[in-house]
């Protein structure tokens, strides 16, 4: 009978085999849509999509191990009547609960689209 040791290959995710769990069972809300993505052997990135934010109304706290993303839009100043709404307009709180090992290592936000480095 042949067995094989699959050993090697949880050692290289340990701790970050958690991250994901932790990543899934995140505060779950539709908006802003967020993917989370491994893009090497220690490194993640969120990537959240928040079109219309400037980057002085997005903040991003991290205590512990939760990461906050926090959007507040400014007043509108200009006087418009909007006919259909269907971008979306309001605040967001996102929360991820993250791995104690892993910390923010970047963030920037381009194109409408929020990118957060994680190590």
């Amino acid at each position: 009978m042949r067995s094989s040791d699959y050993t090697p290959l949880y050692r290289t995710t340990v701790g970050f085999d958690r991250l994901f769990d932790m990543l899934e069972k995140s505060v779950r809300s539709d908006w802003p849509p967020y993917n989370i993505e491994k893009i090497g052997e220690n490194d993640y990135r969120i990537t959240m999509a928040i079109a219309g934010f400037a980057l002085d109304e997005v903040e991003l706290m991290q205590n512990g191990p939760e990461l906050s993303v926090i959007g507040q839009r400014k007043p509108d100043q200009e006087n418009r009547e909007v006919l259909h709404r269907g971008l979306a307009t309001g605040n967001f709180k996102q929360v991820f609960k993250l791995a104690d090992h892993v910390k923010v290592k970047a963030a920037n936000l381009e194109n409408g689209l929020l990118s957060v480095d994680l190590i």
